[in-house]
């Protein structure tokens, strides 16, 4: 902590030097004033690989160093140890205790060997991704006195709306939450108003993500809202454009979640049809059966079957299906038991919104578009139709949004259940090991195909030898594509 102290007042100072003068032009053309840059101890990271680490290594040893999360390095490099963030505006990200223990730096440079434009610290013995919220420090004096909290999905998101005077915002990293970050949340909330506006649009990038994010905040009692502004426009360019008074007067109008939800689902389905009413309960009743409030539920009852036209006490009754569900853990975790793990990690790769996860979900659509991977699996119809959405999409057709797809009402539940129940991340190590194993499962398949007109074969030219070898090959072979099933 105190190296990553030093490291910020470093940065600073960078910023205020001739050669920050790049990075401060860059900051006012974003709109942030003198104040807000030192409010948030915004700074720069020089090209240089070495002032850093010069300034620090008087004070700290290379072990220290390394495992800050402040630098890389080359083994066997005579200077093999240099700074991880070159060419960057430096965002200083605290814990809940205002202790700075990592950054994330964005980039000015725009060739080819810029890198991400957005980079964060890795995982270190003081800072995990999951475990933090950025400018909680800040903001829990006013979300304890406004009994609200205002997340939105950036650092400079996150700055604009805290410098226009609502001191209660923090932000995630990406649209992805975690269930410590909701507990984090709730601990610095008072226990009968947790209430929170999330201000990142769910029909956009990240929505399977946001989804498992409202769906914790709703089972740890949260009453949540929904902030959505007009297209193309997120908040820090929605303040600067309209003013802190136009972003006021959108929080006091936000809906309720779950109005939100009924209304999205009477977008999707035709619901003046029977079929179309059985179809929008079923997308609501995942969402509904995480609410832990037998009260609350009974409340939405009514709310819903008023929008939607269904008699309440029916509603109900299916209410309770889904709270029965709820309870069961295995349920819960394994929602569609005929849908393999390696089927689950494939839609969501190929489904994938969030911009991260933009290079494996290149390698998904490409599995399935050139090697059909896909073919012959419970989750075939559904994987094709996100295919050939990636290729209308590269037509200036297709849509953003996986769940605004043409599917059919099974295919549209499946995906719900997938991306809603999945919270392990999405690695390129996981994705290739789904592609060896499903790789592995079209050659057991095709050696499959070949044993049964082996048989045929065997069993018409009466070569009883042949026919038990052949047998005793399908049952090994039955049994390794079982075991896959796993």
């Amino acid at each position: 902590m105190e190296m990553h102290e030093r490291a910020c007042k470093f940065l600073e100072d960078q910023l205020r030097r001739p050669e920050g003068a790049h990075a401060r032009q860059y900051l006012s053309g974003r709109g942030l004033t003198d104040e807000a840059i030192r409010t948030f101890r915004i700074g720069y990271a020089p090209d240089s690989g070495f002032l850093l680490r010069d300034r620090l290594k008087g004070d700290f040893n290379d072990e220290l160093m390394r495992k800050s999360g402040l630098f890389s390095w080359k083994e066997g490099a005579e200077a093999n140890i240099y700074s991880r963030f070159r060419n960057r505006i430096m965002f200083p990200i605290a814990n809940e205790n205002g202790k700075i223990i990592a950054f994330t730096g964005r980039t000015l440079a725009t060739d080819d060997k810029a890198g991400p434009k957005y980079m964060n610290s890795p995982e270190t013995p003081i800072y995990s991704k999951g475990r933090v919220l950025y400018n909680l420090d800040r903001a829990k004096d006013a979300i304890r006195k406004y009994e609200y909290t205002i997340i939105v999905e950036g650092q400079m998101d996150c700055i604009a709306v805290y410098t226009a005077g609502f001191n209660n915002v923090v932000a995630s990293s990406g649209t992805a939450f975690s269930e410590t970050q909701v507990r984090l949340l709730a601990r610095f909330s008072k226990e009968d108003k947790k209430q929170i506006v999330v201000n990142f649009d769910p029909d956009t990038a990240g929505a399977a993500a946001t989804d498992r994010s409202l769906a914790m905040l709703v089972e740890e009692e949260f009453d949540v809202k929904i902030l959505r502004l007009e297209a193309g426009f997120d908040p820090d360019l929605f303040i600067r454009r309209h003013g802190a008074e136009a972003y006021a007067k959108a929080l006091k109008g936000a809906p309720r979640y779950f109005d939100y939800l009924v209304d999205r689902a009477i977008h999707m389905f035709p619901v003046k049809t029977p079929e179309g009413k059985k179809s929008a309960v079923n997308y609501l009743l995942p969402h509904i059966h995480r609410i832990p409030s037998r009260i609350v539920r009974d409340d939405l009852a009514n709310n819903i079957a008023q929008k939607l036209g269904i008699d309440s006490a029916v509603l109900r009754q299916e209410f309770k299906a889904a709270a029965v569900n709820r309870a069961s853990p295995g349920l819960r975790s394994r929602p569609d038991s005929d849908i393999t793990p390696a089927e689950r990690v494939l839609v969501r790769a190929a489904s994938s919104t969030v911009s991260e996860e933009a290079g494996l979900r290149q390698i998904a659509l490409q599995a399935l578009l050139e090697e059909r991977l896909h073919v012959g699996l419970s989750t075939a119809s559904l994987l094709e139709a996100i295919a050939e959405n990636a290729l209308a999409l590269e037509r200036g057709e297709g849509v953003d949004d996986p769940m605004s797809l043409p599917l059919n009402d099974a295919d549209r539940q499946k995906l719900a259940r997938i991306l809603m129940n999945e919270d392990d991340p999405l690695t390129p190590d996981l994705l290739q090991g789904t592609l060896q194993a499903l790789r592995h499962h079209v050659q057991l398949s095709q050696r499959e195909g070949e044993i049964k007109r082996g048989i045929v074969e065997a069993e018409r030219q009466n070569d009883v030898a042949a026919l038990l070898r052949l047998k005793q090959e399908k049952l090994e072979l039955d049994r390794k594509m079982a075991g896959m099933q796993g």
